[in-house]
């Protein structure tokens, strides 16, 4: 058996007039992410780091910004896309680490929800994908609530 593991990480600018997603799911808060599709910053980390452990680019190269086919498009659709070329691939996968830097909203409760989602999304277990959200300690931009950043490590295996 062939195991890789990747490495994905994104951010997003907040902004007032959009809906915040995270994990798939919408949060209630005044502010939500900016960009082509819905913004999903841990989503897209994911996709980054699965793509990325396959050898096969990165989530830009995949699903553009530059098309129409994927404007305010669910993350989720992207997720699940990218697990379809995986497989094809001839990849499995094995488990996720990803960590979410936010200062607000607060996470922590809405994970186990995160989790449920994107192991439907993905045909996995929802012990397979660990999520955890941290803040920094109001540094940086993340700090001073401009924006939010994603970190997800990945596990695939190749029989």
């Amino acid at each position: 058996m062939k195991i890789r593991t990747g490495f994905g990480y994104d951010v997003h600018k907040l902004v007032e007039a959009r809906e915040l997603w995270l994990g798939g799911i919408k949060l209630d808060h005044e502010l939500g992410l900016l960009g082509h599709s819905d913004a999903d910053v841990l989503i897209h980390a994911l996709c980054d780091a699965l793509l990325g452990a396959a050898n096969m680019r990165d989530i830009g190269y995949h699903f553009p910004d530059t098309s129409g086919d994927f404007k305010n498009i669910d993350s989720k659709i992207l997720l699940a896309r990218t697990m379809t070329l995986i497989r094809e691939k001839g990849y499995e996968f094995g488990n996720a680490d990803i960590t979410v830097v936010a200062e607000r909203p607060k996470l922590k409760i809405h994970i186990p929800h995160m989790q449920e989602v994107l192991a439907r999304v993905m045909e996995i277990d929802t012990d397979d994908i660990s999520i955890k959200a941290t803040t920094s300690e109001k540094l940086g931009f993340t700090g001073r609530e401009e924006g939010i950043a994603a970190y997800a490590s990945v596990l695939i295996c190749k029989k």
